[in-house]
């Protein structure tokens, strides 16, 4: 389990996928330019700290125009910790303390400013919540032992930081996206409606996750590691009693079924968006085929490089869309405001670059790309916005995203 953490813990980080940022933007974007990091001084008055003690941050870039009394916000993400020495790891990095972030940083994708690139958001006032809880934005606890000292307070986090931003123009938001990806998308599920409770009762507020519907899934080797995983997760951060109490009351005795979307989604009342791939790379690595189901390494070449697998693997991969498909069907057949992209390639994040968010190689379903999807369903364009994909191999719109290793991968995105 201790391997299977570690890894948890550094590939969800996949969510950071080389940014590229602005300051105070131009109406045609201006790559050149960095958006500062903002340490939230009052945090500190309501024990928001991140696991090493200290001040959470965000990133503002000031919307402009017709954008301006609009706001996105995104949770960044990067996994989880799970246990103690996790977490004591990941408080020595940048995932556990803002002392080890940069302090400025890129946004590309649905954060961009350039309305090439961006159309629908490129004016509206743009935030990434950086993340250093290891929870998601969830817990509120905190372990001591008289030589380590970690704080689990990522609900007080993104409670300081709407308190910020609220004075700043976004408590008078006229309309308003919660977003997020990998563990951010996840936080975006778990915290949809209280971003809703926060803003006008006349604002337009929808939510879209990205890479975060985690399955609640059978590995290969018969085993639930991502349930076993989360259980532990929840149980450590003080996570339950942050967790949809609708939710909680009708998986009693297991609430921590609850921090998976599959189960908290239709307890969800604010209109809601999700952006995955069938066959999401870190899933795929980590839930379907982590490495304690198959320590043998008899998926290793298929883990590389999908046309190396062979036939039963493909079917487990196959079995493995059926699933989140399944998951999905009641939200596909009755959800009336929400909207899904549900394509098929081997990634991980797809709406925070350029290359996948809108360009001319974006994958697209129906000829459509994600970001004229999503802006459909946002601002209530023509139909119902919801795309699922071919199965694999169907799809050659895809960038199929999956690393040499895991290590080489984190290094060459920068993450």
């Amino acid at each position: 389990m201790k391997t299977t953490t570690r890894l948890l813990d550094l590939t969800a980080a996949m969510v950071l996928v080389v940014y590229v940022s602005f300051s105070p933007p131009l109406v045609s974007g201006d790559p050149g330019r960095r958006v500062s990091m903002t340490l939230v001084r009052d945090a500190a008055a309501l024990g928001a700290f991140c696991l090493d003690g200290s001040l959470p941050a965000y990133h503002l870039d000031r919307g402009f125009g017709a954008g301006s009394n609009n706001w996105i916000l995104q949770f960044e993400g990067g996994g989880w910790c799970n246990d103690i020495a996790s977490c004591v790891d990941r408080a020595k990095t940048r995932r556990g303390s803002t002392r080890y972030m940069s302090k400025t940083v890129v946004f590309t994708g649905v954060l961009s400013n350039n309305a090439s690139q961006n159309p629908d958001f490129y004016n509206w006032n743009k935030v990434r919540l950086r993340y250093c809880d290891g929870a998601s934005f969830a817990g509120d606890s905190q372990f001591g032992n008289g030589t380590s000292l970690l704080y689990f307070r990522g609900q007080r986090i993104w409670n300081a930081i709407i308190l910020d931003l609220l004075p700043k123009g976004l408590a008078k938001a006229h309309k308003a996206l919660l977003t997020g990806c990998s563990a951010g998308g996840l936080s975006t599920f778990l915290h949809c409606d209280n971003f809703t409770s926060y803003l006008p009762k006349n604002a337009s507020v929808k939510c879209m996750s990205d890479a975060g519907f985690f399955l609640d899934a059978i590995d290969v080797a018969a085993n639930r590691t991502m349930r076993s995983f989360y259980s532990q997760l929840v149980s450590l951060q003080g996570i339950q009693k942050n967790l949809d109490p609708s939710c909680t009351h009708a998986f009693f005795p297991e609430p921590s079924l609850c921090f998976f979307p599959q189960y908290v989604l239709r307890f969800i009342k604010t209109p809601f968006f999700i952006l995955n791939s069938a066959y999401d790379v870190f899933q795929f690595h980590h839930g379907l085929v982590p490495p304690s189901a198959d320590q043998t390494g008899r998926w290793n070449r298929c883990k590389l490089n999908v046309t190396a697998c062979n036939p039963h693997q493909l079917d487990a991969l196959q079995g493995f869309r059926k699933d989140m498909l399944g998951a999905l069907m009641n939200f596909f057949r009755n959800s009336t405001r929400g909207g899904m992209f549900i394509n098929s390639c081997f990634d991980h994040c797809q709406s925070a670059l350029e290359e996948t968010w809108l360009s001319p190689t974006s994958p697209r379903i129906n000829n459509k790309t994600i970001a004229e999807t999503v802006g459909d369903w946002y601002f209530g364009r023509g139909e119902e916005a919801k795309e699922i994909g071919c199965p694999y191999p169907c799809d050659k719109t895809c960038h199929n995203l999956i690393p040499a290793s895991t290590s080489d991968f984190l290094v060459n995105l920068d993450i």
